[in-house]
């Protein structure tokens, strides 16, 4: 008889098995950071509260810090007894009931000279030393008994007209742990903007019309009043159009409510030289003034404020003191600044004074006069100003032909 031999592969032997995959390595992360804010509490009339008596305080309104409530408590005669004669005592005290707060505090004695030189203790500059101090119920505090002597006090600059500034600021220290995420999700941005475009671009389903300077345009009184309280009102107040198949808009061209209706459907402005139909900055600046115009009147706050900064980077010579009247009429105060400061350079003055934009500016805003004066008077007495940043304030528009016109038609 043969002998049987094994077929099994020398290398196929249990010791020679590979040894199982190791467990997957998991990790978090513990976060900590401090959510920060601050308070500023004005002492009028601090001679007044002198003679108070030890412990008794005057305190500041509450303030929120990270969803905790604070408040600064000023002692004119000091906290404890030992310190009455000699100190004022400052402490910033935990308002909230029932909870336990971390915090790092800092407390700030303004200097009222204007030097800066104030009086700063701050408990974020000795963290690595202490570490956050805890408030474990409502009135605790962290401070000073001895903040600062009574009587160099009343001899320093922190002390004018009778008058004391205290500003603090608190950091409420959180954490939380991150954990490794189990899946990884791209999110589009949004695209409602583009829905509500096309329905206009569409033409269907419209319910209310607009006669605009002879032109009309169709729109959906729904997605109109969502937009515009002035709309809403206008459609669905008691005091509605009760004729929606045309209701006529006076005091505005064409364009301009065009492009009003894209931002309310688009959520964005317009392409200025294509609604005018001209490819000039002069005629964008104008389309941004009227649209500016368009938008207050109809209370669409980010329309107003998105015109407001485009004018701010378009400021021209030709077109600022039209713009400096628009910005006073609707209360647009940034861009009247810019517009104040392009004018005052004496470089610029005496070719918008040639403007009949600043007629108009005469015309219409006469108090404006008197700002830009000062302004004149102020770049006469130092000489310099800077005026980087408001675009084209140096130069003449190119653009600006057939001579110059206040509240130009945009076509």
């Amino acid at each position: 008889m043969g002998t049987i031999k094994s077929c099994r592969d020398p290398s196929k032997s249990y010791s020679n098995l590979r040894s199982p995959p190791p467990p997957p390595v998991t990790s978090s992360t513990s976060r900590f950071e401090t959510i920060n804010g601050s308070h500023e509490f004005k002492i009028n009339g601090y001679s007044l509260n002198k003679g108070m008596g030890f412990g008794k305080y005057i305190a500041s309104d509450t303030f929120m810090v990270a969803g905790y409530t604070f408040a600064i408590y000023f002692y004119p005669d000091g906290k404890c007894l030992e310190d009455n004669a000699s100190y004022v005592s400052v402490f910033i005290a935990l308002a909230s009931e029932g909870t336990e707060v971390r915090a790092l505090f800092e407390l700030r004695l303004l200097d009222q000279t204007g030097k800066g030189n104030h009086k700063v203790h701050s408990h974020f500059l000795r963290r690595l030393e202490s570490g956050p101090y805890t408030l474990k119920y409502r009135g605790s505090m962290w401070g000073y008994k001895r903040y600062y002597k009574r009587t160099s006090l009343e001899a320093s600059d922190f002390l004018k007209d009778d008058c004391l500034e205290i500003h603090c600021v608190v950091g409420v220290v959180k954490s939380h742990t991150e954990g490794p995420k189990i899946y990884s999700i791209t999110t589009p941005p949004s695209n409602i903007g583009q829905h509500f475009g096309k329905i206009l671009e569409s033409g269907k389903l419209t319910d209310v019309n607009f006669d605009v300077d002879g032109e009309t345009f169709s729109a959906h009184k729904l997605v109109l009043a969502a937009r515009s309280p002035v709309f809403r009102a206008q459609l669905y107040g008691p005091l509605k159009d009760r004729n929606t198949e045309c209701i006529k808009v006076e005091d505005m061209e064409a364009p301009v409510f065009k492009a009003l209706l894209h931002f309310i459907y688009w959520d964005d402005l317009p392409d200025m030289e294509e609604m005018v139909g001209l490819n000039s900055k002069w005629a964008s600046t104008l389309m941004s003034q009227h649209l500016l115009a368009a938008a207050d009147r109809y209370a669409l706050e980010r329309l107003k404020l998105l015109c407001e900064a485009k004018l701010c980077e378009d400021v021209a010579i030709n077109t600022v003191a039209t713009t400096l009247a628009l910005a006073e009429q609707h209360h647009c105060f940034q861009l009247k600044a810019v517009c104040l400061r392009v004018i005052a350079l004496p470089e610029n003055l005496r070719a918008v004074m040639q403007t009949d934009g600043f007629e108009y500016l005469k015309e219409s805003c006469p108090s404006v006069l008197t700002e830009l004066l000062q302004y004149v008077a102020r770049v006469t007495e130092h000489a310099v100003i800077t005026c980087s940043g408001y675009g084209n304030a140096m130069v003449l528009d190119g653009s600006y032909v057939n001579g110059r016109r206040v509240r130009q038609r945009l076509y």
